[in-house]
């Protein structure tokens, strides 16, 4: 199969149908994209999910002084897609850029919802990562509004390990709600306690 990483994903995660899985995975479309190159722009219907077989993401919304709010990155074996642009036919509020040369796999919420049908444990699977998904915005809102800086940058570490050597130093800080020079300021204060 072509899609290694998302068949490993699925496998180690499920005990899918082998047929299933076989059916899933010929219906999704790749898709390469290069550094700084778009997925999805603010205004555009989104109309796939898409799951990260090698690169990385971002999505991020500007605001209306043109500064952007990074939402999430998504590294390998991540998906992103905006649920309310592909859920409710909504125009995005939301970009979806490539932060490296990034290959893609993209799957429709038909499919999930054909494959939901046919199999319940990947409905049961499908659940789970929603709620998942949930969990983490959650707790995301959770630290934005009551943690210190530091706290947040912690659970970017824990949440993200990879990525402090793959993002540039403003793009972290966008995603914890600081400034560069408050990122800068909680990364010398956590290296003197170390």
């Amino acid at each position: 199969m072509n899609n290694f990483r998302l068949t490993s994903f699925l496998t180690s995660n499920i005990d899918i149908d082998k047929n299933n899985l076989e059916s899933m995975v010929s219906q999704c479309k790749t898709k390469f994209v290069k550094k700084g190159e778009y997925l999805l722009k603010e205004g555009e219907k989104c109309k796939h999910s898409f799951f990260v077989e090698h690169g990385l993401l971002r999505q991020y919304a500007l605001d209306d002084k043109g500064k952007e709010h990074i939402l999430q990155f998504a590294p390998e074996n991540w998906i992103v897609t905006d649920r309310e642009s592909v859920y409710f036919d909504q125009p995005s509020a939301y970009y979806i850029q490539a932060l490296e040369n990034t290959n893609t796999i993209l799957f429709e919420e038909s499919l999930i919802l054909h494959l939901s049908k046919q199999d319940p444990l990947f409905l049961e699977f499908n659940n789970k990562l929603l709620h998942n998904h949930i969990r983490q915005l959650q707790r995301r809102i959770t630290l934005l509004i009551s943690a210190t800086a530091e706290e947040r940058y912690l659970d970017f570490v824990r949440l993200y390990p990879d990525l402090l050597l793959r993002v540039p130093q403003w793009q972290i800080a966008s995603y914890l709600g600081i400034t560069a020079e408050s990122l800068s300021r909680v990364r010398k204060e956590l290296a003197t306690k170390s």
